[in-house]
């Protein structure tokens, strides 16, 4: 349990520091299984011009160029703030082992930053968003899936 606060005192530390950098208050790292830091991020949105460069993500680019792959099944994310729906996106595709918060969604709220508002879109049909989603049917739709499907010299993921 020490080693668990030691990491997340360290990503609020970052999430801290970086509002005082003029960046959002958010802060992550991730951990292998050695117990070794291996990714550290903060919120970037505003600087890079990015609406994806959360902590989340930018700690898990930063572990998968370390790390030389692109799936961290044998790490753990530290973060100051429970993730919003595009970080635990991210967070799932990577295939952390295990995920760490500090704050949660309502906390977050109370500072600024809701995002109950995407929980609630996610749920409605396509059509009722407040930004609609359109399919449109085209023939060439399975191309690319089928394209992969053919090549045998492929990553799998």
């Amino acid at each position: 349990m020490e080693n668990h606060l030691n990491y997340m005192k360290q990503a609020i530390s970052l999430a801290v520091d970086n509002v005082h950098q003029q960046g959002g208050p958010f802060g992550a790292i991730i951990v292998n299984a050695k117990g070794e830091i291996v990714g550290k991020g903060q919120n970037r949105v505003t600087d890079k011009h990015d609406p994806t460069a959360h902590a989340e993500v930018e700690a898990i680019r930063q572990a998968c160029q370390a790390l030389g792959t692109f799936q961290l099944d044998d790490c753990i994310l530290y973060t100051s703030c429970e993730p919003c729906p595009m970080c635990l996106g991210a967070i799932y595709w990577a295939r952390l082992k295990k995920v760490y918060y500090a704050a949660d969604q309502a906390l977050a709220a109370t500072g600024g930053f809701d995002d109950a508002f995407i929980y609630q879109e996610i749920n409605k049909p396509y059509e009722e968003r407040k930004i609609p989603f359109y399919e449109l049917d085209v023939a060439e739709k399975n191309a690319p899936f089928e394209t992969w499907k053919s090549i045998d010299a492929k990553i799998e993921y």
